[in-house]
């Protein structure tokens, strides 16, 4: 049942970034573009989404398990770091250069876009790395 719920979210999903245009990246590429032809459509796809996920989450915090019987996993705030600064900032640099986030790009993949090939097979080596660099950095503690 988990993996049909998962399919069917990530499908849901899919289709929301479609028809709200966001897989598109003229549109977000649009959005950043303040100086030019600004496209605010992003800016309200953001707001529903803040306002759906809001709902959900405070729904969830009220609860020990999912509605599918799994250990809820809320995120706990968290410090900034240099660390996450620097994420952020390779994340914002990725969208503003390309219009795709990690999810658009899948749906944009799937899509037959191939703008999307180039930005996801980099998205994958880059996090290929970043799983090489942490598991280097848990081996040096080891030792």
């Amino acid at each position: 049942m988990r993996l049909v719920t998962a399919l069917f979210s990530g499908l849901l999903f899919g289709v929301g970034l479609t028809v709200s245009g966001m897989a598109n990246p003229a549109n977000v590429l649009g959005f950043l573009d303040v100086a030019g032809r600004w496209n605010p459509s992003l800016a309200f796809v953001m707001g529903g989404a803040v306002a759906v996920s809001s709902t959900a989450f405070l729904h969830a915090r009220r609860r020990k398990k999912s509605l599918l019987g799994s250990r809820m996993h809320i995120p706990a705030p968290t410090a900034v770091t240099l660390r996450l600064v620097l994420g952020s900032a390779v994340f914002g640099v990725g969208w503003g250069l390309a219009g795709f986030c990690p999810g658009t790009a899948l749906v944009a993949l799937g899509a037959g876009i191939p703008k999307a090939w180039g930005f996801v097979a980099t998205m994958l080596a880059g996090m290929m790395v970043f799983e090489i660099n942490e598991r280097a950095k848990l081996s040096g503690q080891r030792a």
